[in-house]
Order: C-alpha cells, then structure tokens, then sequence
C-alpha cells in the first residue's frame, strides 16, 4: 500500500467550505490539496492566500488533472449532478456535502452515476465522528445498552431571518426543503447509524412567526423503529438563542444521552461512564461556529477509503436511508396520517 498523499481538490468555496478547508490544513502531509476552485474567482483568491493551496481555473482543469484522486464538493444542492457527472467520468472520487441533492429520486440518480463510474461517494455527515457519537456506536453494537426500548432525538436550534434573507436559503429550488434537510439531517443520520432504520412515522411539520421562508423550520413527530423500539423527534430553527442538539437512547440495561459531543452512558446499576466534550456545533446564530475536527477525521477517513479502496464510512447509498426518512416525515405531515418509510405509503396502524 503506498504511504504518499491522497490528493483532494475543493470544488466550490461558499460558507460550508471553512471547516473544510482548516480540515485540510491540518491534514498536510497525509491529504494534499491539489487545488481549490470557485465560479468567484476572489474566493478563490483568499482561499489561496489563506491556507496556501493552489488554485484551479476551471472544473475541466480538475477533472483533467492527472494528480487529482478525489473532489470535495462543496456546491449547494442545486448544482450537484453536473459536476458529479464531470467528475465522475474523470475517475475523480467525490465527497459531497450533505443532503446528497435535493429530492431523493435526485439523490439516488448521484449515488447510481458514481456506481456506475466505478468512483466512492461519500457525504460529509460528520456528527459520526464526534468522540461521544463513536463510543455511542461501540456501546450499541456491545450490547451495553440492553435492548433499545426508545430513541429521543431533539434539535433546538437558531437561526435569524437574515439567514434565511440569503438567495434562494430555505426555498424547494435551492435546499430541497428546510430545518430537516438542511440542518436535522446530521442528527437523524447518526441516529439510523446507531439504533438502526425507522419502519414508520407520523409527523407535523410547520413555519412558525418567527421566520419568512418557503419551508419548514419546526418539525415534531414519533417514530416506530424496524427494531420494534419507539422514538420521538423534534428539529426546530426557531429557539432562540439555540440550544445543543441531544440523542438519547434508553436500553434494558442503561441510558445512553449525547448532548452535542458529549456522551453520558448511566447504566441501571448507576455506574456512569462520560465520553467527549460540550462542544459549540452550530445550532446559535453562527451556522459554522464549530470546531474543524469532525471534519479531519471524516476527510482522513475517505482518503483512507480512496487509499485501501474500501467503502467510505457515509456512502452516498448510506445517505439515501435519511433521505427515505425525511421524505415520509413532510409527507406525513401533509396527509395527516402515519407513514411507511420503506414505501413512502400509508399504513393502517
């Protein structure tokens, strides 16, 4: 196996490329930046003056660019598929932000081209990566826990209209929808990635007063899991001034609570093991006000994946699963009624 560099390009630079791009820096040494790209061309400038990475002049240029392995993408929703499919045929393997695109039939058309190709995608769900959430997965698949009885998963989050002022911000055309696709959806990824995919849903989904916007900013719900365990929901961007996002899982043997990055296991014996730190991860007025280092470890994990040609620890598939469970929340919202996941239709319970 060769020790020399995977090589990553960054093709795009708008707000969620900051932690990224630190990431990145961080890494020099075992992940290389072969260049960065931007249709401004003064991001592009900054970014090199910055961090000291050189830049691309175009997407043929990276795509054409023989010691480029893989493409950070880090568009919004609406222009995935093109530079996917550039990308792609090039032989470039890509992680993209999340959600994968706006609709889940779009995200599935990504997933089936990379395949197709022959080239990994993987998606930048990095709450996997938080010290708290891998232990919680460690504890989960021991056995530690017990049998999971239930799953709470809550996400009070903040954001100022002026956020949702920006072009285009909140809207079908540009996000694909709103609190769930754009921020809840770390949260409910992790979730499935510890106890397992959700059978059905019953939901409500709503705007509140306290923004302007086309879509959702405050969803409540419950949950059946496949499991048989039972599960609530909560994702809001209307709490001000924001709050830690918090999963807990209850077992027959202990309780499980992660509060941000930091994991507080209390077994029914009362012995209490605490994993992980209180960490800022975004939820107040500053989206990107975090630490970078969910992100290294997500990077040095796919070009660990692009190195022993292994699956990334998200795959673009992985992703599809969140993306089946955001789509029967809002749907069952909108018909009242609770919702198969699997199927998207009905149920009679």
């Amino acid at each position: 196996m060769s020790s020399s560099p995977v090589r990553l390009a960054v093709f795009g630079l708008g707000m969620a490329s900051k932690p990224h791009l630190e990431a990145l820096a961080a890494l020099r040494g075992q992940v290389e930046v072969s260049g960065v790209w931007d249709r401004n061309p003064e991001k592009v400038a900054v970014a090199t003056e910055t961090y000291g990475f050189p830049g691309f002049d175009s997407p043929d240029a990276i795509a054409a660019d023989r010691a480029t392995d893989g493409v950070i993408l880090l568009t919004p929703p609406n222009f995935r598929r093109e530079p996917v499919q550039l990308f792609a045929r090039a032989g470039k393997h890509i992680l993209s932000e999340k959600p994968v695109e706006r609709t889940t039939a779009a995200a599935t058309e990504i997933v089936e081209i990379c395949e197709a190709a022959g080239v990994k995608l993987g998606i930048v769900l990095q709450h996997r990566f938080r010290a708290g959430a891998l232990r919680l997965a460690e504890a989960v698949t021991a056995g530690d826990l017990g049998e999971i009885s239930t799953v709470r998963a809550t996400l009070p989050w903040w954001r100022p209209q002026s956020y949702y002022d920006s072009p285009g911000r909140g809207t079908i055309a540009k996000d694909g929808g709103g609190v769930l696709l754009t921020q809840a959806i770390h949260l409910l990824d992790l979730m499935l990635s510890v106890a397992g995919p959700v059978s059905e849903v019953q939901a409500m989904a709503s705007t509140t007063p306290l923004h302007r916007m086309e879509c959702e900013d405050f969803v409540a719900g419950g949950m059946r899991f496949a499991s048989g365990a039972a599960g609530s929901l909560m994702a809001t961007t209307a709490t001000y001034p924001g709050a830690v996002e918090s999963l807990v899982i209850d077992g027959t043997r202990a309780n499980a609570t992660l509060l941000g990055g930091q994991l507080t296991i209390t077994g029914h014996d009362d012995v209490t093991e605490t994993i992980g730190e209180a960490s800022a991860t975004g939820g107040g007025a500053d989206p990107m006000a975090f630490t970078c280092d969910w992100h290294r470890d997500l990077i040095a994990s796919f070009a660990e994946a692009i190195r022993t040609n292994s699956p990334p620890v998200v795959s673009g598939r992985d992703a599809l699963q969140v993306h089946r469970l955001i789509d029967a929340l809002m749907l069952s919202s909108r018909d009242g009624c609770r919702i198969d996941v699997e199927t998207g239709g009905a149920t009679n319970a």
